[in-house]
């Protein structure tokens, strides 16, 4: 019968805790890789020289990052369990005597601060990557996911008719001034949620149409590195968002693109016709392929009738003629018809249309182009592109659901959300930088000119237990 002998290691001097924390505890991993030498010289401007100083600014962020890194429930809760961590301590850099500053700390902070610290902290994230040759910049997925906001349906009113008035001009305006985010609807322009009013209302998978918010993201293709993050209302059209994302994956990596893979959401024409112009090869699923669009499965597709440049008419199936008959300035193309009642005494008209005014086909200037993309989009290259998106994009989303609760808001608003999606995004990038780092660095260490004694010290770190060779199968030594 064994009797515990008490320990008074700890009540006397010295002691070093951090003994206690393993050296493959994620939170040490962390550390290695953690770049914030940044931090206090993006937040200098927002701090003045008299009054109670501060907490110290890198240490604001490292609370923000555990608040994800972990999925604590709350700031209030992540400053009661900071005291009971070692391991929260040692990260931090806190002693056990040191005080926790208050929970409202970081609130003030993230009002103070913006979201340009935090888009710092995610393209330096993806600068690391880069670096650590986990980027090609070559291949490009791109997908989005719903976030639930912080209010719940009861929240939900009807907007009173003054505001409904003020947003149809504003509508207005932005439609006569080419703007608009490629979204909206009736819902929202009619119900708003006082809880949170930048949010919008979209249907989920439960069926319910909650206020929430979207995130789009960017994925390398070599290692999965979350290269754009933007965050919009959740009513913004994804294939409206591809051009931003696109322009902002170049602009970070200063690399031409080669191929984009999205699913069918993305596959509109004006998407085509931009990546087509640009010489990037278009790997998205298109959104009026038979295969997407169910109206078309019944009756003749586009390419059945046959284009006479030198009339610049088509010829359907039943040898009838369709002329050009006007052009739509919104959308960019030239409406073809028949002649009046042409189709309607046609023999074929139940296989080619179910429109009673008859078939019509749509031919942009840039025709010859936007066929390529097409082509392009179902040739075996772009399938087997989009089946990795698939698993790539799914996983990408489920890690910062399950693991650092990307799915729900924390904070109310679209400021907020932003610096929400870009520390989950920067915080996933630096995991792919964690689980790549051990290879990359012996890779390193075996082309440094030491000799072999340095070699042969190094080497028991790299095998594992109950195993007499180098458990690294790319590396021949």
């Amino acid at each position: 019968m064994g009797q515990h002998a008490k320990q008074n290691e700890l009540w006397v001097e010295p002691v070093n805790l951090a003994r206690r924390i393993p050296e493959d505890h994620p939170l040490r991993k962390l550390q290695r890789v953690l770049k914030l030498d940044f931090v206090r010289e993006a937040v200098m401007g927002f701090y003045g020289r008299n009054g109670n100083v501060s907490v110290d600014p890198v240490i604001i962020m490292k609370m923000m990052l555990l608040l994800f890194w972990d999925n604590v429930a709350s700031e209030r809760e992540l400053m009661r369990v900071i005291p009971l961590r070692i391991d929260y301590l040692w990260f931090l850099g806190y002693g056990l005597e040191d005080e926790v500053p208050n929970h409202s700390v970081l609130s003030k902070a993230r009002q103070r601060w913006g979201k340009e610290v935090f888009e710092q902290l995610f393209a330096r994230t993806v600068q690391q990557c880069l670096e650590a040759g986990l980027i090609d910049g070559e291949k490009l997925h791109v997908d989005s996911s719903l976030v639930r906001a912080d209010a719940s349906l009861n929240s939900v009113v009807q907007v009173t008719v003054a505001k409904l008035e003020q947003g149809t001009e504003e509508q207005k305006e932005d439609k006569d001034g080419g703007g608009g985010d490629g979204g909206g609807g009736g819902t929202n322009e009619k119900f708003q949620s006082t809880s949170d009013p930048e949010a919008t209302l979209v249907r989920h998978t439960t069926g319910k149409a909650l206020p929430s918010y979207k995130n789009h993201r960017a994925l390398d293709d070599r290692a999965g590195v979350i290269t754009v993050t933007q965050t919009t209302t959740a009513i913004v059209d994804d294939g409206a968002q591809l051009p931003a994302v696109v322009a902002a994956h170049q602009k970070v990596l200063g690399k031409d693109l080669r191929a984009v893979i999205a699913d069918s959401k993305y596959g509109i024409a004006a998407n085509f016709l931009l990546l087509a112009a640009q010489g990037i090869r278009s790997h998205m699923a298109d959104l009026r392929s038979r295969q997407h669009n169910h109206r078309l499965k019944e009756i003749y597709p586009a390419e059945r009738f046959a284009y006479d440049k030198a009339s610049d008419t088509f010829r359907c199936p039943a040898g009838r003629k369709l002329y050009r008959h006007h052009f739509h300035h919104q959308r960019g193309y030239h409406e073809y018809r028949t002649r009046a009642g042409v189709c309607g005494r046609c023999r074929l008209a139940h296989l080619c249309t179910r429109a009673k005014a008859g078939r019509t086909l749509n031919r942009y200037p840039q025709q010859e182009l936007l066929d390529r993309a097409r082509r392009q989009s179902r040739g075996p290259s772009a399938r087997r592109d989009r089946k990795r998106r698939q698993w790539m994009q799914e996983r990408n989303f489920g890690e910062a659901a399950t693991e650092h609760g990307f799915k729900r808001s924390r904070w109310r608003g679209l400021l907020k959300q932003t610096i929400q999606d870009q520390i989950i995004a920067a915080l996933q990038n630096l995991k792919i930088l964690i689980r790549n780092l051990g290879e990359d660095a012996f890779r390193h260490l075996l082309h440094l000119s030491r000799g072999a004694t340095t070699l042969l010290a190094i080497l028991p770190s790299f095998l594992r237990p109950n195993c007499t060779a180098l458990c690294l199968p790319s590396l021949t030594v």
